[in-house]
């Protein structure tokens, strides 16, 4: 946490959840970092008003709210995907798996949200860059939600929510569906050994126990003087619409 001395700034909320599936095998996961962030507001508007909650599949993965009337952070860091596969299962590539995730406004003020998703591949080295982020397939939704191309990658994708979030209400569903795409069990290794005329043809998949890894970063901004907030909270460009809709420049 850290605190920079500047006028008419904005309070801001930041917080993220992250896991990883090991490919064609076991679940395992990374632990989440909750972060925040926030400089001095010289207004009305408090810090102590914001609150963000993350939500996969309509259950609370990662939050952040003030409590015991403004003096007490109530926190929780949580992981994603810990419960895509059943017991036992193996995660099967070109399947599609229900992955909602979504965003609650926890607080008592009323909010614009940003998220941004990352998506890499790890093997027993660190991060892997041969294999593109494309083939994890998370699906975003269009309803409400608005990509910024110019700031997204390959790897990363920053979405924001078009209207506000009211005060304990829930953002639209960002994504639905999530799936490995099958292309990547086409390259294989074929070993072959020959023992007494027997020749055997053992195949390998390649990225046999490779890991993907998601991580999504929430955070909010007030909705007062938004424009200027948004542009010095996340460094962006914005017009809002007399209904408050958010659109970019």
């Amino acid at each position: 946490m850290r605190k920079k001395k500047r006028s008419a700034v904005r309070p801001a909320i930041l917080l993220t959840a992250a896991a990883g599936l090991l490919l064609f095998s076991t679940v395992g996961s990374t632990r989440a970092a909750l972060m925040y962030y926030s400089e001095n507001y010289a207004a009305e508007v408090t810090v102590s008003s914001i609150g963000i909650t993350l939500t996969e599949n309509g259950e609370k993965i990662s939050y952040r709210d003030y409590t015991n009337g403004g003096n007490e952070w109530n926190e929780a860091e949580g992981k994603l995907l810990t419960k895509l596969l059943a017991e036992g299962e193996a995660l099967m590539p070109g399947k599609e798996y229900p992955e909602r995730l979504g965003v609650t406004n926890s607080g008592s003020i009323d909010t614009y949200v940003r998220v941004i998703v990352t998506r890499s591949w790890m093997d027993a080295q660190g991060k892997d860059t041969t294999l593109t982020p494309a083939l994890i397939d998370l699906h975003y939704l269009e309803n409400g939600w608005i990509i910024d191309p110019a700031a997204s990658t390959e790897e990363r994708t920053i979405l924001y929510c078009t209207k506000p979030v009211l005060a304990g209400q829930a953002a639209p569903d960002l994504t639905d569906t999530l799936k490995i795409d099958s292309t990547i069990t086409n390259k294989v290794t074929q070993n072959v050994t020959e023992v007494g005329g027997n020749k055997t043809i053992e195949t390998v998949y390649d990225y046999d126990g490779y890991q993907f890894h998601i991580n999504a970063e929430v955070d909010a901004v007030q909705t007062h003087n938004a424009k200027e907030a948004i542009k010095s909270a996340w460094g962006v460009d914005v017009n809002i619409a007399p209904d408050k809709s958010l659109s970019l420049q």
